[in-house]
């Protein structure tokens, strides 16, 4: 049975409602053992036409997502990307710096959001959008085109990102271009042989001893 894709099933109640900035927002590397959490927001016009397939970022390949997400930053009403480094990730800890940023993709939209939808979560102290303005749903890079859209911009972005870092020698043992940045069996073995790096996660590596 083919599953259905992302649609605007979500922002058309809040677009109705007068609700007329509606972003969706998703990030990407929360999971892994190194490299920054990229996040990415993403604002449609009211029933923009989607010329293009737009789905989960997980569920595309890499040349899908790279050409989604031209498209996407080309036709979006707005759109936003932001990080948090390593060393905000160390500090704060992934749930607090994963909500850094978001709160900086929404800034880099240049828009004032009415109403945000998200992958699952709350995020808390977002200048202008109070809680009740928020709509946390689960699996919602599956369900909401926006979310999607916002996944798909955020994977491309931190993509090209561990992908650069595995042309320096410093890094390129750790493989970085294929797993960018998760745990997989030799990312893990490089690690136990060569030692971690400043763009390892301290408490994520303290899970694999």
């Amino acid at each position: 049975m083919k599953s259905k894709l992302p649609d605007f099933s979500f922002e058309k109640p809040l677009w109705k409602k007068g609700y007329k900035v509606v972003a969706g927002i998703d990030e990407v590397g929360r999971g892994a053992l190194a490299g920054p959490v990229v996040t990415g927001a993403v604002i449609f016009q009211i029933d923009e036409r989607i010329e293009i397939l737009i789905n989960d970022s997980k569920k595309l390949t890499q040349k899908s997502r790279e050409v989604a997400s031209i498209w996407i930053k080309d036709k979006a009403l707005g759109w936003g990307i932001g990080k948090a480094s390593v060393a905000e990730i160390n500090k704060y800890g992934i749930v607090g710096a994963t909500n850094k940023a978001f709160r900086r993709a929404l800034k880099n939209t240049n828009f004032k959001i009415d109403y945000l939808l998200i992958d699952a979560f709350y995020v808390p102290y977002i200048k202008g959008i109070k809680r009740k303005n928020q709509k946390p749903i689960i699996k919602g890079d599956s369900k909401s085109l926006s979310i999607a859209a916002a996944s798909i911009i955020a994977k491309v972005e931190r993509d090209a990102i561990m992908t650069k870092l595995s042309t320096n020698a410093k890094y390129r043992k750790y493989l970085w271009n294929e797993n960018k940045g998760y745990g997989t069996l030799r990312h893990r073995e490089a690690i136990k042989t060569h030692g971690k790096t400043r763009l390892h996660r301290v408490s994520f590596l303290l899970k694999l001893s």
